[in-house]
Parts: C-alpha cells; structure tokens; sequence
C-alpha cells in the first residue's frame, strides 16, 4: 500500500512540474514585448471647447499643471455626469480657494458604443479645453489601456486615476495627496498613493455571497502570492501618482485590461517606488462592466501570467525607458 501511495504522490509531482513546465512556455512564446503607444490617427488630436482639433501634448514634456485628472470610461453615458459633477464643482471650489491651483480632467473614452464621448464633451464645452478634454479611442484598449493613453497625454505635476462611475468621493484626492507628501523624500521624484477599501472588506462580506467571497480571497492571495506584497486592495481605481512614477510604469505596462492595476503596482515595486496606501470613502454604484466569475477567472490567468513572463525573462524591466 504504501509503495503504491508513493508511486502516486510522486506521479502527482510531476504531472504538476510538467503542467507548470507547460504553462510557463505557453506564457514565454504568447509574450509581447511592450507595447509600443499606437496612436490611430484621430487619437492624436482632441477637439477644443470650438471643435477644432488640436495636438495632444506628451507626458515627456515638461508638466503646465498642478494636477491631471485621467477618467477611463466605457459606455459611461449615464454614470459619468455625476462623477464630473463631483469633480469639477471640487476642483473648480478649490481653484477659487487658491488661484495657484491648476487642473485638468481628461475623459478617455475607450471606443465607447454609446453617447459617452459627446456627454464628456459638454463639459470641454462649459469649462474650456485647457481645464476638460476628451480623447476618443478608435477601438476598445481596455480600462488599462485607455489610462495609459490618457496619462502619456498629460500635463499634470501629479496624476489621478479615477474611474467613472464615481464610486469613490473625489474630495478624498487630498487624503492621497498627503499620503504622497508623507513619503517624501520621493527617489526620483517617484512615488505613488493609492486608495483603499480594505477597510470595508468585512461590511462587504456580509453583503455578497459565499462564491464571490470566496472569488475575492481567492485572487487576493493570487495577488500576494505571485505578483505584490504589502498592498491589501489593488483593485480600487483612486490612484494618485507623481508624473515620473506614471512615466516609468506605465512606459513598461504590458496588461491592458482588469489586471493592470496589479502590473502596475508589481513594477512600482520593481524599481522601488514607495506606496502608500490610504483609506478612502466608497460605494458601489450599479453598472459594473465586471462580470464576477468570468472577469475573475481571467484575471486569474493574468496574474499567474505576469509572474511566469517575468520569471521568465519573457518580459524584462528596463531602468530608463521612453515611450516615443
């Protein structure tokens, strides 16, 4: 008997080893080197508050603003006004409290199918280009990649990603901004702050099911185990970033959609860039684009992907990177 039990526990071994084996060299041979900024024609302009188009700067310019709002937005015709709203009477409020504020909010609309880019044009119109723009994507990139467009398009000093539906109270920017002042001093002018509901975890728990509770400690120990440490929720879309800590991620992001924020953070980690993480106020809003199993799984898979292409060598990290 207990040969036989041997016999299994080694079979058992190394069909796990050959499946790793396999699973790794899928990961190598279906990597991409990162990718490069593809700008479709129309996605290099944004029209002004008068329709016209103008150039769209580049993050490698030097910064004209205090602070650059990036809101990604998929079929967000009904839920974004409301974030806007709450947006811009913040920071228009603030602006007016110190003359020497500066902001702009830039709405990516990920290649939206319904009115969502021309509702996020009438507030450019109300408020003018140089405060609200638009970039329109010619076809959908993902939640990651329409960030990663709207960040190598701004012009801020520091740079908010906010999603949007609004879930998270915009005045909570300024709980970031201290956490980010409190790690100073910043190597590089590095650092990022990111919004948090892990404080709220057990009140969520008792509203959602046993299955997705068990999904969500699920792909968190996935998250600690293979990719980051020390950063309870990943996930949360308030994330405050010093424009060289968002030039040197995001030039080196290779996951475009639900997982980025993991990537992102695994690289922050990388090239030793502080984190801080910081309690933030936030509700569910309806209208979720996650579908909770399938969304789940694949993430999953892109987890354990980011950690074997990196493992790999199928992926490298460069100390200095420009994305043209």
């Amino acid at each position: 008997m207990a040969p036989l039990l041997l016999q299994l526990a080694v079979l058992c071994v190394a069909l796990a080893a050959a499946a790793l084996i396999l699973i790794s060299m899928v990961a190598f041979i279906t990597a991409t080197n990162v990718p490069l900024l593809h700008q479709h024609e129309e996605e290099k302009f944004f029209l002004n508050a008068k329709g016209q188009k103008e150039t769209l700067p580049s993050i490698w310019d030097s910064p004209t603003k205090q602070l650059s709002v990036v809101v990604p937005s998929y079929n967000e015709e009904k839920r974004l006004p409301v974030m806007m709203d709450e947006a811009l009477g913040y920071l228009e409020k603030r602006q007016k409290q110190d003359p020497s504020f500066t902001y702009e909010v830039i709405v990516v609309d990920d290649g939206s199918k319904d009115q969502t880019s021309k509702v996020a044009f009438k507030y450019c119109q109300k408020y003018g280009s140089d405060k609200v723009r638009v970039i329109t994507l010619v076809k959908n990139r993902g939640k990651g990649g329409a960030i990663r467009m709207g960040v190598f398009s701004s012009r801020g000093k520091k740079i908010l990603m906010a999603d949007a539906d609004g879930a998270t109270k915009f005045p909570d920017v300024e709980k970031l901004e201290k956490g980010l002042n409190d790690l100073q001093p910043w190597p590089d002018q590095m650092a990022i702050a990111c919004g948090s509901r892990a404080h709220l975890e057990k009140e969520s728990i008792a509203q959602r099911s046993y299955f997705r509770t068990l999904l969500m400690y699920g792909f968190h120990f996935l998250v600690w185990f293979l990719c980051v440490k020390g950063i309870r929720d990943t996930q949360c879309g308030f994330k405050l970033l010093t424009r060289e800590a968002a030039s040197r991620t995001f030039s080196s992001l290779h996951i475009e959609r639900w997982a980025f924020d993991v990537e992102l953070l695994y690289i922050a980690q990388f090239f030793k860039i502080p984190i801080a993480e910081i309690a933030v106020n936030w509700t569910e809003i309806e209208g979720s684009k996650l579908i909770p199993f399938w969304s789940w799984l694949q993430m999953g898979k892109d987890l354990l992907f980011i950690r074997l292409r990196y493992l790999t060598g199928a992926w490298r990290l460069e100390q200095t990177r420009k994305v043209n």
